[in-house]
């Protein structure tokens, strides 16, 4: 993930990006920081910036742009990172663009914070009274006076960056103005969407994190709780329907055994069908013997005409 947070002094980049690196593991890359480190470290961009910086001059873009080119190919920068304070003017951008295109990175957002000016003015006086109120000294920069000059100073170098960025589609506004916890919510949203972030990492703090899985656990064993009570409950509602049943089932039990009794009974010889088959049968044993008798005759008298 690589993004650059665009917004005039006061907005609340510095704490938005705070918050990103340590719920993402990526880095913030001041340009002051970076400056100093390569100042420090003797690097060859490092002793050039030393000396311009020793001379009174304003370091120059390519050489603030080799500085960072430097930086990001540190492995702590590999996961992402965070521009802070760069880029400020268009040519800024173009040379930031010519890099990542030389690395083949791309620049996956860059999130303004849009703000209310004269809120801004107000909250400065606010603080600058409450400090002054405790007994503190008031910080230079951090005056109705200074930030006024740096608005100004914002809105003719940095604020046609807005224009650069989203004419190339990269840009993605947040409402400045709501409470801190949203501004993050709807950042981490709106990353999430691009796909610049995982869906695994679009979560709350640690602390957060422990809350909803306690509350989750929670959840799932009155569920289960209430799962079991149910199918007891249930159980208990079915008997009283299960012994209705079966009360309700013994008339046709019953009316079905008095029907096979019933088909049984008919197959079986009364006394008066009895009587009424042994007079046929005897009928039809006279008629046999009968018949018997009279061949036997017929063949007696055959015999005697043949003899004459």
């Amino acid at each position: 993930m690589r993004l650059i947070l665009l917004g005039p002094p006061g907005s609340g980049k510095g704490t938005q990006a705070q918050r990103l690196v340590h719920r993402h593991g990526i880095v913030q890359l001041s340009t002051g920081e970076m400056l100093r480190a390569a100042v420090a470290a003797g690097t060859p961009v490092g002793l050039q910036a030393k000396e311009i910086m020793a001379n009174g001059g304003l370091v120059p873009d390519e050489v603030v742009v080799g500085i960072i080119a430097d930086r990001i190919e540190e492995p702590d920068a590999k996961k992402g990172f965070i521009l802070d304070g760069f880029p400020r003017t268009v040519p800024q951008a173009e040379a930031l663009d010519e890099l990542l295109r030389k690395k083949h990175l791309k620049l996956d957002a860059v999130v303004e914070l849009r703000v209310n000016e004269s809120a801004l003015l107000a909250r400065v006086e606010k603080r600058a009274e409450e400090t002054r109120a405790r007994g503190e000294e008031v910080r230079l920069d951090d005056t109705p006076e200074v930030l006024t000059k740096r608005l100004a100073q914002y809105r003719s170098l940095t604020e046609p960056l807005i224009h650069y960025y989203s004419e190339r589609r990269k840009l993605l506004t947040v409402d400045g103005m709501m409470t801190i916890e949203h501004v993050t919510r709807e950042i981490n949203r709106i990353l999430t969407a691009l796909g610049a972030l995982e869906p695994k990492e679009h979560e709350e703090p640690k602390g957060a994190s422990k809350s909803a899985s306690k509350a989750s656990r929670t959840a799932k064993k009155t569920a289960k709780t209430a799962t079991k009570k149910a199918a007891e409950s249930a159980k208990k509602a079915a008997k009283p329907a299960r012994k209705a049943a079966k009360s309700a089932s013994k008339p046709v039990s019953k009316a079905k055994a008095a029907k096979k009794a019933t088909k049984k009974a008919a197959k079986q010889p009364t006394r008066k069908t009895v009587k009424k088959a042994a007079k046929q049968a005897a009928r039809a044993a006279n008629a046999r013997k009968g018949a018997k008798a009279a061949k036997k005759a017929a063949k007696k008298l055959t015999k005697k005409r043949a003899k004459r």
